[in-house]
């Protein structure tokens, strides 16, 4: 086999949905002539090729996982069936590989060594919440999770308040999902009453939650956010 071999950015289910949602038959297609991989967990990527593909012989399979534990210089070794001449899958536990997500590394090894890069067509729970939430969608930054000790997540929180009043910038985060909770009461009290929040879960799933309004107006909501995946959105 002659040639670089591709590596195509495979984006995944955001939880359990049918094989049909959010995911174009490239993405079908794609899983049907790859059989290297490298995804963030094995159990959860080779359920997901099943789902779409129950054809597919899994023994067929070459998988290597990354995390943002692997080293620099074994990303490298990660990409070997590419220079020889094979196509890699990259997947993400969740959504798009490559966001917020270790495949970044991988891929911008991949540009060092001139393999071609093919990003797929899929659902990516950072953009959906925020085009569900009617904020500021031509500025905006997602800055991943927010510090876990209680006063320097205060402060945090309140630094990405004075830069959305500033600049008009939604302001993304993640929290993990049996923080949730935790996360939405901090903001209640932290920030002004006027500043919105969005607060997006089980995006794309039949429980899915989106809602938008004032701290004013959250203090009268209650939800409860408990182990289900969530996108929190300041706009000042």
């Amino acid at each position: 086999m002659g040639g670089l071999g591709n590596l195509y950015l495979i984006p995944c289910f955001l939880g359990d949905a049918s094989p049909l949602s959010g995911l174009p038959q490239s993405v079908s297609q794609a899983l049907e002539s790859i059989d290297h991989y490298v995804v963030e967990h094995e159990k959860s990527a080779r359920r997901f090729i099943k789902t779409v593909l129950p054809s597919k012989v899994q023994g067929s399979l070459h998988i290597r996982g990354i995390d943002k534990h692997t080293k620099s210089e074994d990303i490298s070794e990660l990409l070997t069936p590419c220079l020889e001449g094979h196509d890699i899958g990259v997947i993400s536990d969740a959504g798009c590989p490559g966001v917020a997500d270790p495949g970044a590394a991988l891929v911008a090894q991949a540009h060092q060594l001139g393999i071609k890069i093919f990003p797929l067509v899929g659902p990516s729970s950072i953009l959906l919440a925020l085009m569900g939430s009617g904020f500021n969608g031509q500025q905006f930054a997602f800055h991943g999770y927010l510090p876990i000790d209680q006063k320097e997540r205060k402060l945090a929180l309140q630094k990405l308040e004075r830069e959305s009043l500033r600049d008009g910038q939604a302001q993304i985060f993640i929290e993990t999902p049996y923080r949730n909770n935790q996360m939405l009461a901090a903001l209640k009290q932290i920030l002004s009453t006027e500043t919105k929040v969005c607060v997006a879960c089980d995006l794309t799933l039949p429980s899915q939650y989106i809602q938008s309004c004032s701290i004013r107006q959250w203090q009268h909501i209650k939800v409860d956010l408990h182990k289900r995946p969530a996108i929190f959105i300041i706009q000042s």
